[in-house]
């Protein structure tokens, strides 16, 4: 993982305000996440977290996390934003997501980035690396971080 600063930071910010745009049409109760897809400066796929085909009745935020099955390892009911936004890629710019970079962000109430943790998806770290996404870009306190996808994927199945 590396910090960016300088004009490289504020490029990246610049596409982070772009995920959080993504992220407004997010339907999730519990977080309105948005992700960008970017290669060569161009944004190739777009993605917010919401049900599956944003259909409310696929919507399950009332269950309890503790009463599904061990094996059920992702426990939120909506399509994560990093997922929609590989398949928007693979739809419309496949030939163009092989070193990618991916911008994650989540969104307050009124729009804004708020600042993350660390990573700990793995469904969407096992996914970027099988579609060739060579890198994850968080915005965190201490400034925006860039993680190769292999760290970020190792970084995720460490988590506790």
């Amino acid at each position: 993982m590396r910090r960016l600063s300088g004009e490289d930071e504020k490029i990246a910010l610049e596409y982070m305000a772009e995920a959080a745009k993504v992220a407004l049409n997010s339907t999730c109760h519990d977080s309105r996440c948005g992700s960008i897809i970017v290669k060569y400066g161009e944004i190739i796929g777009k993605g917010f977290n919401s049900p599956p085909g944003n259909k409310e009745n696929q919507r399950r935020c009332d269950y309890s996390k503790d009463s599904y099955h061990k094996k059920i390892t992702d426990k939120t009911c909506c399509v994560h934003a990093e997922e929609r936004a590989i398949i928007d890629a693979l739809c419309n710019n496949q030939l163009k997501i092989v070193g990618s970079s991916l911008y994650f962000t989540r969104i307050d109430g009124d729009g804004n980035l708020l600042k993350l943790g660390n990573p700990y998806c793995t469904i969407c770290s096992k996914m970027a690396l099988d579609v060739g996404i060579e890198e994850f870009i968080l915005y965190h306190s201490e400034g925006i971080s860039i993680y190769n996808t292999d760290e970020y994927n190792s970084i995720s199945f460490n988590y506790r």
